[in-house]
């Protein structure tokens, strides 16, 4: 069946390092990717993965100072709307914190205006993207319990990643969104409706005026995030595609077994092994739907996350355009305008200082976004790798117990021949 090839075919493909090295996610060791030195078996080369993993994992442990979990989840219904509020625990040892410990009850909305509010006080940093507001492809209904599973845990690691970066994380906003019971009245402090149709007017105004010459390095950055987000892309659609097929596959397994049991009782001999066959299909079928389940999990979400997170780095990258851009103009208008020269020189030069600002920000950025999505969909791709031996393995050996069942011992054979 072709929804069986593809998955491996898929897998094959992510493992091909030669075609971008700056998508090297999956392995330290390329020489594993040519069979040079290889494991012994599927099994042990999964456990060397996972053990460094695990060793980086506790090294990032041992390093944190907020931990913060996102739980118990609760439908609330209102006479005009229906929400879910989310349990928000945290964990420090930071100073500027109060207390130790705080537990706060927050909604999606709260953490849109969290995630607003760090983008608008530093804007040329990449602020890790949120689920989106509304449903997920695949998802029927808005509040079904795999929707709001996969929006916690989105959830989850949105706080998470801002409590490890060395800037957004003592962030006042953050520490209010942690600690405050509630946030009504600081969601009315900040700019209002006239000062942020502002800021879209200029920069709407500078990316039609366009730069005269982008620094070669970000400019690098840009043909980077084009190619990686066209790369992942394509690589979410396959998954996507492999996941319908597996649930089709999984559809036809569930009719397929009892077709045996159905054969069987019109048949004398033959009953037991068509009985058998029925119940390895069986087995098999629970260990494709958990297969798939995994997949729709862990890999989607981790492709589909950095699918925001790709829109998220070329927003920022045009926040850094727009700044130079305005440099730019007032530089010009410098140049031309003689009589204002003065007034103009100091704006140029809180401008110079801004984009200079601006550069070093995403810059700094750059490379930790980069460390983390390594490490993010390294972590992904093992994880479906260790799922996928897991599987095979689990297969191959109900049939070979089937195998072994229908053997034939010596002394059966000969009595057979002697009764004939």
């Amino acid at each position: 069946m072709s929804g069986q090839t593809v998955p491996a075919d898929f897998t094959g493909h992510m493992l091909d390092l030669d075609e971008d090295e700056d998508l090297e996610v999956f392995s330290k060791n390329t020489s594993l990717a040519d069979g040079s030195s290889m494991p012994n078996s599927p099994s042990s080369m999964v456990n060397q993965y996972r053990l460094e993993e695990d060793e980086e994992e506790q090294q990032d442990t041992n390093t944190k100072d907020i931990f913060i979990t996102v739980d118990n989840p609760e439908s609330h219904v209102t006479a005009i709307e229906t929400f879910i509020m989310y349990r928000v625990l945290t964990k420090t040892t930071r100073s500027e914190f109060d207390s130790s410990e705080y537990e706060v009850l927050r909604r999606y909305q709260d953490f849109l205006w969290l995630r607003s509010r760090l983008e608008e006080n530093h804007p040329t940093l990449i602020v890790h993207p949120l689920p989106e507001k509304f449903v997920m492809k695949g998802m029927v209904e808005r509040f079904n319990d795999d929707f709001i599973e996969t929006r916690r845990k989105a959830l989850h690691r949105f706080l998470n990643k801002i409590s490890e970066h060395p800037i957004l994380s003592f962030s006042q906003h953050f520490n209010v969104f942690l600690t405050a019971q509630e946030l009504t009245s600081h969601k009315k402090q900040g700019p209002g409706f006239l000062s942020r149709m502002g800021e879209t007017v200029r920069s709407v105004a500078n990316s039609v005026r366009g730069l005269k010459s982008r620094p070669e390095e970000f400019t690098f950055m840009q043909e980077y995030v084009e190619d990686f987000s066209n790369k992942i892309c394509s690589v979410d659609k396959v998954t996507q595609r492999i996941i319908k097929e597996q649930r089709e596959y999984l559809d036809e397994l569930k009719q397929y077994g009892p077709v045996y049991v159905q054969w069987a009782g019109s048949e004398g001999d033959l009953g037991e092994p068509l009985k058998a066959v029925a119940s390895c299909v069986e087995r098999c079928s629970k260990e494709t739907e958990e297969n798939n389940q995994h997949l729709s999990e862990v890999l989607a979400p981790a492709l589909h996350e950095y699918i925001l997170c790709a829109e998220t780095l070329k927003t920022v990258m045009r926040r850094r355009d727009n700044v130079q851009a305005e440099f730019e103009a007032k530089n010009e208008a410098l140049a031309s305008r003689k009589g204002e020269q003065e007034e103009l020189q100091d704006e140029v030069d809180g401008l110079s200082d801004r984009m200079e600002m601006a550069n070093d920000a995403l810059k700094g950025d750059w490379f930790r976004w980069k460390n983390s999505m390594r490490t993010d969909l390294r972590s992904a791709f093992i994880s479906t790798a260790e799922k996928n031996v897991d599987y095979y393995e689990k297969c191959l050996a109900v049939w070979e117990s089937f195998l072994l069942s229908q053997r034939v011992e010596p002394s059966e054979q000969r009595d057979g021949e002697d009764v004939s």
